[in-house]
């Protein structure tokens, strides 16, 4: 990583940077084939349905029941599984530990996700890395979703941050875009290997 010497703030998202998911696994333990668990967890994850969980806006009830109406042959499943967030995650100790030490070598640790309130409750239970950010802007607080230009500046100005001395983390290539529209140094994390080759670029 080039420039290290103007970068003073690190901004994470959660999901598959900071925590790995288990969906797949989740589904198929729950009984599913191979083939129906990526189906299902895709249409899922990709429906739009999951960014109005994300914006906080819904309960997660309501959002079951308009689930449960779009795939009635799923309904039990879905339900299952927005309910049981807690079987969702991985933690990433490996990555929780640069992190810790990139605190302490003075950098600023910040998040900014898209996240149910009760899924972001459940999956960052015990999580380390909340005992080193500075701050934090989870969608469902603000009721705006990555990649909406809103979000950024909202932590931009909540933190009086220097978008130029930013960067930031994030597994979706739209969500970096939008974040480098704004003059945010970004990286489009696609997978934990090359995270930790980041995080220990700026550690070295």
């Amino acid at each position: 990583m080039d420039d290290k010497k103007e970068i003073k703030t690190l901004i994470f998202d959660v999901g598959n940077v900071l925590l790995q998911y288990r969906w797949h696994d989740m589904i198929m333990d729950y009984g599913m084939s191979d083939e129906e668990a990526t189906y299902v967890g895709n249409e899922l994850f990709e429906n739009n349905l999951w960014s109005e969980l994300d914006l906080g806006t819904k309960s997660t009830e309501e959002i079951i029941e308009a689930y449960e109406e779009a795939y009635p042959e799923y309904k039990d499943l879905v339900r299952w599984f927005l309910s049981h967030g807690e079987y969702m995650h991985v933690k990433c100790p490996d990555v929780w530990q640069r992190v810790h030490a990139l605190k302490e070598k003075g950098y600023g640790i910040y998040l900014l996700s898209n996240y149910s309130k009760e899924l972001f409750d459940k999956h960052t239970k015990d999580a380390d890395f909340l005992k080193d950010i500075d701050g934090k802007v989870v969608s469902y607080e603000i009721h705006k979703v990555k990649p909406d230009p809103a979000i950024y500046q909202y932590l931009l100005e909540k933190y009086h941050l220097n978008p130029a001395e930013c960067v930031f983390f994030d597994d979706r290539p739209e969500n970096t875009k939008a974040a480098e529209e704004l003059g945010i140094r970004s990286y489009t994390i696609s997978s934990k290997e090359y995270l930790l080759e980041l995080l220990d670029k700026l550690l070295s």
